[in-house]
């Protein structure tokens, strides 16, 4: 008999799931990414990125709700396209997820450094005590995991939708400031707008995330694809808002030359109050980040351990919490190790790229299975591969081969778990 998991996590816990683990530390960070090359015509790569993410968020939404199973890509692939391709995405996804786990400690500790100065020791103390209470949550129960996350995406969220909105009055009453910061609108042209784009799309991942816990979700059916379809919707207009605010308070030159956009931008607003709001902001952000994609990704190491691709330790569900407690375990401790090794910003470049199969491989998976109730291959699928070949071509070569020996690091796995079950 295949274990199960519990149905706890309602319309709103989802939903909050959409936005938590898309909005997390990439705001602070990629709001600076495209000043220094494009000045205000940046807002014009957050624009198209989030447009990009919104096809293949559509695809993700259709296919979760034709296919309402634990696994999310993993297993609309294996539906689709057969369980070795099948075990390729979710490997895939799962790296991806994994690696983004292993940058939040990373960040959170580059924003607690505003508050309390930190050296070499205490910053891994920090991102250990991080990732193990984050840890504990989630085996405490997904219930539990849901009702934190809700929590911590209302207060990640909540200071820079007030900047937002006091930004937005301050320019309209000052629209002197406005007009003087965009102009010129595109200072160097619009050359770098492709390889902007590719890195702000960074900031629009995680949505995938939410379709992978399903057999965890009350009505999947309905309530993944709405939530997925709302969550983008909110965070679509927050990020161009937010964005379109900060390159109206702050020069673009100084922008581009911070690590910390968010706070100049809160200093430029409200002196130091702005930015240690928006600082206190960003470390709940980064916080609700992490426990968000801690909850989903370690489903997918459980659904493939029940489907026999993984060690059947994997797939053990706590007798008590009734949470696959042993690959969250896992998941966060060799996380734990890349946290403490990598940096951020080559993370951030390997965690995007990876990505890419599963989104591809589910644009293509949503096509057959269309094809196979007689609908057709809709036009969002062919839309979203291209979106992926787009984004490839703009990666650098040493990314690339670096992602492609991670993704076929899983092929061994297989292999040896697929002789097994032959047995």
């Amino acid at each position: 008999m295949k274990p199960h998991l519990r149905r706890e996590l309602s319309l709103f816990d989802t939903l909050n799931l959409v936005i938590g683990t898309i909005v997390g530390a990439d705001i602070y960070i990629v709001a600076a990414y495209g000043a220094g090359s494009l000045g205000p015509a940046s807002v014009l790569a957050w624009i198209l990125a989030g447009l990009m993410a919104m096809v293949i968020a559509l695809v993700f939404s259709e296919a979760s709700r034709i296919l309402p199973v634990t696994g999310g890509p993993y297993a609309y692939t294996c539906e689709a396209l057969g369980r070795f391709a099948g075990f390729i995405t979710g490997w895939s996804l799962w790296v991806s997820s994994w690696i983004a786990i292993a940058v939040f400690p990373i960040a959170f500790v580059y924003y607690l450094e505003y508050f309390i100065p930190l050296n070499v020791i205490w910053e891994a103390v920090i991102k250990v005590l991080f990732i193990v209470s984050l840890t504990l949550i989630n085996i405490a129960g997904v219930g539990r995991a849901g009702k934190v996350n809700d929590v911590l995406t209302v207060l990640k969220v909540a200071p820079v939708l007030l900047f937002a909105i006091l930004g937005a009055v301050h320019l309209a009453l000052n629209p002197a400031i406005l007009t003087g910061n965009y102009t010129p609108l595109a200072p160097m042209g619009l050359g770098a707008l492709g390889g902007v784009t590719v890195l702000v799309f960074w900031a629009y991942v995680g949505f995938e995330l939410v379709t992978v816990p399903a057999d965890e979700v009350k009505n999947p059916e309905r309530n993944i694809p709405l939530a997925i379809t709302l969550g983008m919707v909110f965070v679509m207009l927050f990020y161009l808002i937010t964005n379109a605010v900060i390159l109206g308070l702050v020069p673009w030159g100084v922008l581009a030359a911070s690590n910390a956009p968010l706070t100049v931008a809160g200093y430029s607003l409200m002196g130091g109050l702005g930015a240690l709001i928006l600082t206190a902001g960003a470390v709940f952000s980064i916080a609700g980040s992490e426990e968000a994609g801690m909850l989903s990704t370690a489903r997918l190491l459980f659904a493939m351990s029940r489907d026999g691709f993984l060690p059947r330790a994997l797939s053990r569900v706590h007798g008590r919490f009734g949470t696959p407690h042993v690959s969250i375990l896992v998941q966060n401790l060799t996380a734990l190790a890349a946290a403490l090794t990598g940096t951020a910003a080559g993370l951030i470049e390997l965690s995007v790229l990876t990505l890419l199969l599963p989104y591809a491989t589910t644009c293509v998976s949503l096509g057959i299975l269309r094809r196979r109730d007689g609908t057709g291959v809709p036009v969002k699928s062919v839309l979203g591969v291209l979106i992926c070949v787009y984004l490839l071509l703009n990666t650098t070569p040493g990314t690339i081969i670096a992602g492609l020996l991670l993704v076929m690091g899983g092929v061994p796995l297989y292999l040896i778990f697929r002789k097994k079950n032959l047995k």
